[in-house]
């Protein structure tokens, strides 16, 4: 799907037969938005250098117009990369472009900008797990909406709602959010008729929507929400060219297997587990790494986490070392990314898939293998920056210390220290709100006890 974009890279090559190129002098794709999923990673910052310049220049038109293409650019730079400079470029351009509008009473251009200027914060919320930049998000939009960009900041508005439900814990306002979608998808969809940016923009708040639902339905186990969300992806891909928009079809494509995956799941169905891990498997070969190692370590940790629920339904020790190899592609390619959100949750399911290997096999190499991942990830991670995802890893080590000790039949202060990791994780969970996490945890402590409870009566039968 990205041939044309290895052409427009050979098409501006130095010289025949190196992989060097130089950009024109104002972009790749002239200021046509709906050009950039065409380009990899490296034209694509080439491409934000050239439009850092373009804005930047004296003799520039619309110099408020050309600060907001920069700002996009780069905040596509960041969403593929994690790059923390390149979010603080698209930041700093997106801000600089309010100042300038502002200054030329350009309000509705302005408001424009300031929704940039949110949609950069909340993609570095998602990226490193910073809820402050959700603050500063919803300030923004706040008046972006009283300005009158009101398709645009609504959807924002309630993507962020959505989330912070969805962190919450709280699947009715979830819901809610998920309405709230209506009416600006058919503003923009309107808008889309004339325009290919409001038509790209539409399917990713429809993709928001859906990993919304989808989100819901793994908190309440209810199908009917993941029949919406594949709607809501269908939807989403329907107004897409592959020639010109295949990043985000992949996105979808990535979106509808994790959605078909968990389904079987909540059914009980193998054969609909076996179609979300083939549609991942055949998202995985869409793109590459080149073109954008973000979505690319997504879509293998999705597709990890599809055979890991294949192999939890058929009890397949082959299928959870398959899972294993998925999170190793991942985490070969976030290994520079170590504050990543998205990292810790690769890291943590790996564990968990070495703990069944273990169980299934009795093979307590496996185990080490396992624990030795947890605590690189424990020793590099920050309680305070991130403590969800603390809190996650030490209930995946509570869960290591159990299966040792079921392997091994002995306790030697493993339940302990399980006990003693599970209650930090209640605790981090309870005062964060995130209630489904803190059942788990919950439950977890509640397993502990009706161990040691029947390890007691085994003691008082031998004695």
């Amino acid at each position: 799907m990205f041939e044309f974009g290895r052409e427009l890279k050979r098409v501006f090559s130095r010289k025949a037969g190196t992989g060097a190129f130089q950009p024109p002098r104002d972009g790749f794709t002239a200021g046509d938005a709906s050009l950039m999923e065409l380009l990899d990673i490296e034209m694509l910052s080439a491409e934000a250098r050239s439009a850092d310049i373009g804005a930047g220049r004296v003799s520039t038109k619309d110099k408020g117009g050309r600060l907001i293409e920069a700002a996009m650019i780069w905040r596509e730079v960041a969403r593929r990369t994690g790059d923390v400079a390149a979010l603080r470029k698209a930041a700093a351009q997106a801000e600089c472009a309010v100042k300038t509008l502002d200054a030329e009473g350009r309000t509705k251009d302005a408001a424009r900008a300031r929704c940039e200027q949110a949609a950069c914060a909340m993609l570095g919320a998602e990226l490193f797990g910073d809820e402050g930049l959700n603050a500063a998000a919803e300030a923004v939009l706040s008046k972006a909406r009283a300005a009158g960009a009101d398709a645009q900041a609504s959807a924002l508005v309630a993507g962020l709602d959505g989330r912070r439900a969805l962190g919450a814990g709280t699947p009715g306002a979830v819901l809610i959010a998920a309405r709230a979608f209506d009416e600006p998808l058919a503003a923009l969809d309107a808008q889309g008729r004339r325009s290919p940016a409001a038509r790209l923009t539409a399917a990713e708040h429809r993709l928001t929507r859906a990993d919304l639902l989808i989100g819901c339905a793994g908190q309440r186990a209810e199908p009917t929400l993941l029949d919406r969300a594949m709607e809501t992806l269908d939807a989403a891909g329907a107004s897409l060219d592959p020639a010109y928009e295949p990043l985000t079809l992949a996105r979808v494509a990535m979106a509808r297997g994790s959605a078909q995956a968990l389904l079987g799941e909540i059914l009980f169905d193998t054969g609909l587990m076996a179609v979300g891990v083939e549609t991942l498997v055949q998202a995985a070969k869409d793109f590459g790494p080149e073109h954008s190692p973000l979505d690319w370590a997504r879509g293998q940790i999705l597709l990890g986490g599809a055979l890991q629920i294949l192999a939890e339904a058929t009890t397949a020790e082959h299928l959870f070392e398959q899972a294993v190899t998925a999170f190793d592609r991942a985490l070969a390619l976030l290994k520079n990314c170590p504050t990543l959100p998205l990292r810790a949750a690769a890291a943590n399911n790996r564990a968990v898939c070495l703990a069944r290997c273990a169980e299934l096999t009795g093979d307590l190499t496996v185990l080490d293998v396992a624990e030795a991942g947890l605590r690189i990830e424990l020793v590099g991670g920050s309680p305070r920056k991130d403590p969800i995802a603390w809190a996650v890893t030490q209930m995946n080590l509570a869960r290591l210390y159990e299966a040792r000790a079921d392997i091994t039949g002995r306790d030697e202060g493993r339940l302990d220290a399980a006990a003693t990791a599970l209650a930090t994780a209640f605790d981090v969970f309870a005062e964060h709100g995130a209630r489904s996490m803190t059942d788990l945890a919950a439950q977890g402590l509640e397993r502990l006890r009706a161990a040691r409870a029947d390890k007691q009566v085994q003691s008082g039968v031998k004695h």
